[in-house]
């Protein structure tokens, strides 16, 4: 056969049209709101130790932040590329100038429940009265879904005694009685018990519509980086896929790839379970990691009308659907 300029020509388009693209691998630095190791961020190690993060194209870092509100404003300010909070945490700082939504939600249901100690007897949100409760800090998303539930109970902040006592302080002072109730997530709430100390759980999402652990991302890096952002969601909701389909297995990666819970395995199972049964459910499945308007309108105007956050903005600007739908 006869070689032409014309069938050399072809050849070479048909291999390029067969060989595999390679898209170039984006770096990314992700903020967490509290320490990595904490079992709720299990997703997000659990992507990396299955290369979720490699398979979409992503190198990732991962730093710690101060809560839920001072990520939002790492992100806001480009200090960081993506980082955690909850489903309403945008609504929290975008009126404050700063240009976050959430661009992932991990699961339908509130990320918290209140929790307070069996022998104190309080039967309900208005029996918080006089008692003393803890958050992390005052910059975290817990401490104004806090605020919510507070109001919806009919009390004010200066009603009880609300402690910043950090991410160890909130399962160590109940431990110790020190305090009489947190906005608790499952860990915290498996680690009061399992220190000796019976709970009574008041899940908050009748009273409340709070939401789900959320990733954040600026409308700067949404709009210049959306392989970025878009391959480091898809990773990270894999894992949470992986977690509801088989928790003992996402169990066992991620102990493996966070060595110091070796030993509490069973301890992490129970804990992933929770989570999978209170917060990461979604019907229907195929709607897992994204966000209803509705909701967060509703979460909006709860927080205007009880003066928690000082004005609303646009619905559509504190999140978007386009990663996840």
């Amino acid at each position: 056969m006869k070689i032409t300029r014309r069938t050399a020509l072809g050849g070479l388009i048909a291999t390029a049209a067969i060989r595999p693209s390679f898209a170039a691998v984006e770096k990314v630095t992700y903020l967490f709101p509290a320490p990595s190791f904490l079992p709720a961020f299990l997703p997000f190690q659990l992507a990396l130790k299955r290369g979720y993060y490699a398979k979409n194209n992503v190198e990732v870092t991962f730093q710690t932040g101060k809560g839920g509100a001072d990520v939002a404003q790492q992100v806001g300010a480009g200090n960081v590329d993506i980082g955690g909070g909850l489903g309403e945490t945008s609504m929290i700082v975008r009126p404050n100038g700063l240009p976050v939504r959430a661009v992932a939600q991990l699961g339908s249901h509130p990320l918290f429940t209140l929790v307070t100690r069996k022998d104190l007897g309080v039967k309900d949100f208005a029996g918080l009265k006089g008692r003393k409760l803890g958050v992390i800090g005052y910059q975290d998303t817990g401490y104004y879904a806090l605020l919510a539930v507070l109001a919806a109970g009919g009390l004010k902040r200066d009603d009880l005694e609300i402690q910043a006592v950090g991410p160890a302080g909130v399962t160590q002072l109940m431990i110790a009685k020190s305090l009489d109730g947190i906005m608790a997530v499952p860990e915290w709430a498996v680690a009061i018990e399992e220190g000796g100390v019976a709970l009574d759980y008041f899940p908050i999402e009748k009273t409340f519509p709070a939401m789900a652990q959320a990733i954040l991302a600026s409308d700067d890096v949404i709009k210049k980086r959306p392989a970025a952002v878009g391959g480091f969601v898809k990773a990270v909701m894999q894992a949470v896929r992986d977690s509801m389909q088989d928790p003992a297995a996402a169990v066992k990666d991620y102990v493996a790839a966070v060595p110091q819970h070796t030993g509490k395995e069973k301890t992490i199972e129970t804990i992933l379970n929770r989570y999978v049964k209170d917060v990461y459910a979604t019907t229907p499945a195929s709607a897992l990691g994204t966000f209803d308007p509705k909701r967060i309108k509703t979460v909006q105007d709860f927080y205007v009308s009880n003066k928690i956050i000082q004005s609303a903005v646009p619905v559509d600007d504190l999140y978007t659907n386009q990663f996840v739908s």
